[in-house]
């Protein structure tokens, strides 16, 4: 069976009649759900909030891991109907970009080209290259997943070609010792 009709379109009540039968439906997608929950303009804050939560009931696994695959839909729904300052926001990326990183730890997944993270977007509209999948670390990549705990690739190299520099110029070094 199919849904046939958009996710930001229907009642509370055709939410929980779809969550509680989604594998009849071979249309259904929990990310779309997901966002059209924050969408959903028929819906009052109070209705979002319980749709939310019934539906992390039934995809709970699924839900935490889109602070990997789509952080932004995971922070406009764990935020919905909080008044928030700028700290906590920030405190709120702070702990997804944590769970981010523990996430791909336990799962063992060593790329991070996930979601909204494998796909350009510079913030033009009228960029011809918006959407486009692209390579991680590629030229293209606009936001990339990065943490405190990452080897910086070119300190290795920094450091030996400073080495490096410093034996070859020993003579020198050994000379103006002398001559002081």
């Amino acid at each position: 069976m199919k849904i046939g009709k958009k996710f930001n379109k229907i009642s509370k009540g055709d939410y929980f009649h779809f969550i509680d039968n989604y594998k009849k439906y071979t249309d259904f997608n929990t990310l779309g759900m997901y966002r059209s929950i924050c969408e959903n303009e028929s819906l009052e804050l109070n209705d979002r909030i319980e749709i939310r939560d019934y539906a992390n009931v039934v995809f709970g696994k699924t839900f935490n891991f889109y602070q990997l695959k789509d952080p932004k839909t995971y922070f406009d729904l764990t935020t919905l109907g909080i008044e928030m300052t700028v700290a906590d926001e920030r405190q709120v990326w702070e702990d997804i970009r944590v769970n981010q990183e523990k996430i791909l730890s336990e799962k063992k997944i060593k790329h991070r080209n996930f979601g909204d993270y494998s796909k350009h977007n510079c913030g033009y509209d009228d960029c011809r290259y918006n959407g486009l999948m692209i390579k991680q670390g590629s030229g293209l990549s606009e936001g990339s997943m990065h943490f405190k705990s990452d080897k910086n690739l070119h300190s290795g190299k920094t450091k030996s070609e400073r080495i490096k520099k410093q034996r070859r110029n020993k003579n020198q070094i050994i000379r103006d010792e002398f001559d002081d």
